[in-house]
């Protein structure tokens, strides 16, 4: 599993209307890409649950290096460049998916966790109590699901939580919201530690 995502932060007076028409409009292009196992299409709205920003910020995880390497090269990822400036993309190496209580159910937040992992600390011991906290929060009523990766350039964790309204404000890290989820491979994403 690869994690990946690029955020565009918009002026603060931004008509976000236009967000959300693109993700109605181009969201279910994503549905079936191959070697996707998802992307959530997420928002931040200044003001709205605590968030300082405009911002659009899609979240992925990738099956396959094939399936993110056809979308960055391809026409999506260029005609969104060409709309917005082309965006810095970060990627994780994945650690952990877990399916959460309400995986059938369509999510409508998420909740973004970056941890750095200091200097002087043992990266695999944080990572085992990142794991053990990923099998926590993955439990929680309204969760989707979650997910954990890690950046070994600037040494930091990243933790994905999908869910229903109720997953808001239960866990640390910024708030989205979720306009569309493509989940063409998700059941394909093994479940668990992945090592």
């Amino acid at each position: 599993m690869l994690a990946m995502q690029y955020e565009i932060t918009l002026p603060a007076d931004y008509d976000m209307g236009i967000v959300h028409r693109r993700v109605a409009e181009k969201g279910r292009l994503m549905d079936e890409f191959p070697g996707l196992a998802m992307k959530a299409y997420l928002v931040r709205e200044r003001g709205a649950a605590g968030s300082p920003v405009n911002q659009y910020a899609p979240f992925y995880l990738w099956n396959t290096v094939a399936g993110m390497n056809a979308f960055l090269w391809g026409a999506g990822f260029r005609g969104l460049s060409q709309d917005f400036g082309r965006p810095v993309v970060r990627s994780w190496l994945g650690l952990a998916h877990r399916r959460g209580p309400r995986f059938d159910a369509t999510p409508a937040t998420a909740v973004r966790r970056l941890q750095p992992i200091p200097a002087d600390g043992d990266p695999a011991e944080l990572i085992e109590r990142s794991l053990s906290t990923l099998s926590t929060h993955a439990e929680l009523p309204g969760v989707h699901s979650a997910a954990v990766a890690i950046d070994t350039t600037r040494w930091e964790l990243v933790t994905l939580t999908l869910g229903t309204d109720e997953v808001t404000g239960q866990l640390p890290g910024e708030q989205y919201r979720v306009h569309h989820l493509s989940m063409p491979e998700l059941t394909e994403l093994p479940q668990g530690r992945h090592w």
